[in-house]
């Protein structure tokens, strides 16, 4: 069994599930789940669980998100991105001035409702938006409030803000930093009605998911080669960097024992001031990652919630 983190540089082209079905297969390993789906013309972070280590998908999927983003000035799609239809006429854009563009970016920081693109795969009564959406449907979606911390100009390499494309089109580079949960094409699409270009969404590159950067990731070329050296393992990052921002408390034999039989165990020292319910890293004696916890702030106790020892059940 192989528990543990694996980052993939995720290609062009993939979805979410391929990148998974390879990794199993790859890996011999049943259990892999990834905790964040990435379109499949988007490249970058995804971060893979794998084993027990699946078991802490609960902690990661509301990590912030990090994206390096081509919006590209001139028309609508009807998906929002490069794959969809155009949506009426190209509009000029290469006379925009980059104090519009912005203003129009300030506009979009912070925190809001927004309404999830049909072409998602977010589910609406068990179906997914976009098998609706390709059959012609269109469905009332609820708003979601999501925080776009940081939407800004990236420059090119050669110091360029706006690139102007054969078909009157203007592509503008931005990185974005945002909640999980935030559709970056619709960002795309707000911007370009800000600025009445309109605007889709033409490339989109993962760089970071929570605490793990695309410094960190292996491509599928490297999974393969590590395991047909039988050497998969080694890149595989330990349960515990899953939860690196998380409070801990390193556990006696005796209190180890209490918590693989599903007992709260006391705090040691005073109050450590964390909000009741917080999630608490539960650390054996020898240092291995036994559990993580639920802080209960009244009695100054953790409660285990989920048991990652080898041979231990979920609580």
């Amino acid at each position: 069994m192989m528990d543990g983190i694996l980052i993939v540089d995720k290609p062009d082209g993939w979805t979410s599930h391929d990148v998974v079905a390879r990794a199993r297969r790859l890996l011999r390993e049943r259990r892999v789940g990834h905790t964040g789906t990435l379109d499949p013309f988007a490249t970058g972070v995804l971060v893979l669980l794998t084993g027990r280590a699946t078991r802490l998908a609960q902690f990661l999927s509301d990590a912030e998100k990090e994206y390096e983003a081509t919006l590209r000035l001139g028309y609508a799609t009807d998906t929002g991105d490069l794959t969809g239809t155009p949506r009426g006429e190209a509009r000029p854009c290469a006379d925009t001035l980059r104090e519009e563009v912005e203003a129009a970016l300030g506009h979009l920081r912070g925190e809001f409702e927004q309404v999830p693109p049909m072409y998602s795969a977010k589910k609406v009564q068990g179906k997914k938006l976009y098998e609706l959406a390709r059959r012609g449907e269109e469905v009332e979606r609820k708003a979601v409030r999501v925080r776009v911390r940081e939407f800004e100009i990236a420059d090119d390499e050669a110091g360029a803000w706006l690139r102007p494309n054969d078909d009157g089109t203007c592509d503008l580079r931005a990185r974005v930093v945002c909640s999980a949960g935030t559709y970056v094409r619709a960002l795309a699409e707000s911007l370009g009605e800000r600025l009445g270009t309109g605007a889709h969404l033409a490339a989109l590159r993962r760089t970071r998911a929570g605490a793990f950067r695309v410094s960190d990731a292996h491509t599928l070329d490297e999974l393969q080669t590590k395991t047909e050296a039988g050497a998969g393992a080694e890149i595989l990052l330990p349960m515990k960097a899953a939860l690196s921002g998380l409070p801990a408390v390193h556990l006696s034999v005796r209190e180890a024992q209490k918590v693989r039989h599903g007992a709260a165990v006391g705090v040691p020292g005073p109050s450590p001031g964390w909000p009741d319910g917080a999630h608490v890293s539960l650390f054996e004696e020898a240092g291995g990652l036994l559990a993580v916890g639920a802080f209960d702030a009244a009695r100054a106790l953790v409660r285990p919630r989920v048991l990652l020892a080898a041979g231990e059940n979920k609580h």
